[in-house]
This record gives C-alpha cells, structure tokens and sequence, in this order.
C-alpha cells in the first residue's frame, strides 16, 4: 500500500473542513426536507390549479435532488473522516494509490483518485 507524506497540521485543517462542510450539508437537508413539509402541509387536500401543482413537483424534485446528492456527499465525508482516524487519508480506496494533496484541498472527501472517480460517474451513468 502506498504512503502519503501529508503532515499533522495538514490532516487536522481537512479534519475541520470535513466536520463544517458535514454540518452545512445536514443544515441544507434539514432546510430542504422543512421546505418539502410546507409544502406538503399547504397543498392540504385543497384543489390546487395546474401551474401550483407544476411549482410544488418542481419544487419537491429539487428538494428531493438537493437531499440525494446531500446523502451522498455526506456519505463520502464520513468515509474521509473514518480515514483520517485509520491514518489512510490520502490513499485510495480503490487501487490503493496516492490522492495528490491538490485534489483533497480541492474536494476533501475524496477517498479516489480523479480517474478512478470519472470511471466510477462512468459506471454509474450506465446504470
């Protein structure tokens, strides 16, 4: 397995971007699951014309997106933070490689190499 040569303070300033962006993205989820409640509570059985209910389905997939993507990241977070802890951030979960320091500053919680993110967005699309 690869070593990364990512020093104490270095792995400690990601630490705390990992946590604030973990608690912007659940301040963004609970905002976007309050905002699908409204409306959900304002349509409350009442006809509602057409250009209302094309508004509140906008609305509701944007939320509904805006949650998914939230999990998601969140998820990969959680992975980096766990890194942290086991001393593997910076490497690869996938092929075992080097993370270059550019792309975590970039994305912090990337737990792969760009390549192998682009291969696995690849894959997904597919699906």
């Amino acid at each position: 397995m690869a070593t990364t040569k990512l020093d104490a303070d270095f792995l400690a300033h990601q630490k705390q971007r990992l946590l604030d962006l973990r608690r912007q993205l659940i301040d963004v989820g609970d905002a976007a699951g309050a905002d699908e409640q409204l409306l959900q509570s304002s349509a409350g059985g009442e006809p509602q014309d057409a250009s209302d209910d094309g508004d509140r389905f906008a609305q509701q997939a944007n939320d509904e997106a805006v949650l998914s993507h939230s999990k998601a990241r969140l998820t990969a977070i959680d992975r980096a933070l766990e890194k942290i802890e086991e001393r593997t951030y910076g490497i690869s979960d996938g092929n075992g490689d080097v993370i270059p320091r550019e792309r975590l500053e970039a994305v912090p919680e990337s737990c792969y190499t760009v390549e192998e993110a682009v291969d696995q967005e690849h894959l997904a699309r597919r699906r």
